[in-house]
């Protein structure tokens, strides 16, 4: 049982936490379209800081959160929104589905910082939990820092077991990023925005949705260029 002193000061860390995440309004589902291209395009364009042509070739599928937000005063939470597409059978990426990212933490901390995420899968494991739903960090898969520059190769990871390789990019007070614990969900309401009613993860990439909006398919375009280069 949380004793008092201690209820109540999570009870503040609460009331100072709310406005700041419900100032943190979800994007239009397009409008995270192009952030997600944006934040993709800065990262695969940095010079000797880009995700290896390798582990592109070689994901099952590729998530990317642009502006986690990370709000902590004592108890902490994360949140943010953004787009994950999956290697097809035949190599190609699939239109992508929109997703959430959410997570909370407990200890010393006490900030704000936004962070860009981009999330590269390794095996199937993760993408069918994805498709299924809900997917958590750290639970349902083990995540480790991502190794950078064009021909850097996921070998030089000293863990070598990694399924899921992570890369951020941070603004703020906090240092770094934690993932563990955070749970990507489908967006089905901005899937539904995008794609139409009753339109199913599974449906979206395996290729079953047509007139989709041009910001959306820039995202699995620029997936398609940065893997044949």
């Amino acid at each position: 049982m949380i004793k008092t002193p201690l209820r109540r000061l999570l009870l503040a860390s609460l009331i100072l936490l709310l406005p700041v995440m419900a100032a943190h309004a979800e994007d239009p589902p397009l409008v995270r379209a192009q952030n997600s291209v944006r934040v993709l395009k800065e990262i695969m364009e940095a010079p000797d800081k880009s995700i290896p042509q390798d582990l592109l070739k070689d994901a099952k599928a590729i998530a990317v959160i642009p502006d986690l937000l990370k709000v902590g005063f004592v108890f902490g939470g994360r949140r943010g929104e953004g787009l994950i597409s999956v290697k097809s059978p035949d190599g190609t990426w699939s239109n992508p589905s929109f997703i959430t990212m959410t997570g909370g933490s407990f200890g010393f901390q006490a900030g704000v910082s936004s962070t860009d995420v981009i999330l590269v899968f390794r095996t199937q494991r993760g993408v069918d939990s994805i498709v299924n739903g809900k997917f958590t960090l750290g639970a349902d898969a083990a995540a480790a820092a991502g190794p950078v520059g064009r021909t850097a190769t996921a070998s030089t990871d000293s863990q070598f077991k990694a399924e899921i390789y992570s890369y951020s990019r941070s603004r703020g007070l906090f240092a770094g990023v934690a993932l563990d614990g955070s749970a990507l969900r489908i967006d089905y309401d901005a899937n539904e925005a995008i794609y139409g009613s009753g339109v199913t993860p599974r449906r979206i990439f395996e290729g079953g949705v047509g007139n989709v909006a041009g910001p959306v398919v820039d995202f699995r375009d620029r997936l398609e260029e940065y893997t044949q280069r």
